[in-house]
């Protein structure tokens, strides 16, 4: 009896164990990112060491996290832009589903109005001339190619749904990101910066809150 319970119970532990193998196996090779910000909130301290959370607006961006993996992910000459946009108008600026900004809040890009929504975004790639833009399009949650009222990526983007383009501020960094990143930097009240990083270049544009 006490022998059948032991090879019960090796077998449940195998039965884990490769459980745990074919889901380590089936990781996105472009794991899912989110880069948040909440504009107006405040943490005030208060005497008796507890501070007070005051909720403000939130500002989303949520994309695919493309890893470097050893590539020349950016190129140069001819190819630039074509390892990470091989075949669409404009690149995602991330990968799998396209990039989507939302905002609780009406946010001001290169002198243009962005209302409260959501939104999709791409890149457009040339040589240290990034250009940022902020679409209607709908973002597929799922591919599927007869669906022509929404886009999958980039793939049957047109500007003609544009809201805004905005040059970016190209930077070479001192180090290389891994992972293909979105943050917000200096936010305040006020506004702040948008920036996407991967390798060695950052890419930025600022953005005001408006009214």
């Amino acid at each position: 009896m006490r022998h059948t319970v032991m090879m019960a119970a090796t077998a449940i532990a195998l039965a884990a164990s490769s459980s745990i193998v074919l889901a380590q196996n089936r990781r996105q090779p472009s794991p899912n990112g989110t880069a948040a910000a909440e504009i107006g909130s405040k943490m005030t301290p208060t005497a008796n060491g507890e501070p007070v959370y005051t909720r403000g607006k939130w500002v989303e961006v949520t994309y695919g996290r493309p890893i470097k993996r050893g590539r020349d992910v950016f190129g140069s000459g001819a190819n630039y832009g074509k390892v990470v946009n091989p075949d669409a108008p404009v690149w995602r600026a991330g990968a799998n589903v396209s990039t989507q900004l939302k905002t609780e809040l009406p946010l001001v890009i290169n002198g243009k109005t962005i209302a409260p929504g959501t939104y999709t975004m791409f890149i457009d790639l040339k040589p240290n001339n990034w250009t940022l833009i902020v679409s209607n399009w709908k973002a597929q949650a799922d591919y599927d190619p007869n669906n022509k009222t929404e886009i999958w990526g980039a793939y049957g983007y047109t500007p003609d749904k544009d809201i805004v383009r905005a040059p970016m501020k190209v930077e070479t960094l001192p180090h290389s990101h891994e992972e293909l990143s979105w943050e917000f930097l200096d936010v305040s009240d006020a506004g702040g910066t948008l920036a996407i990083m991967w390798d060695k270049t950052m890419a930025s544009v600022a953005f005001k809150v408006g009214s």
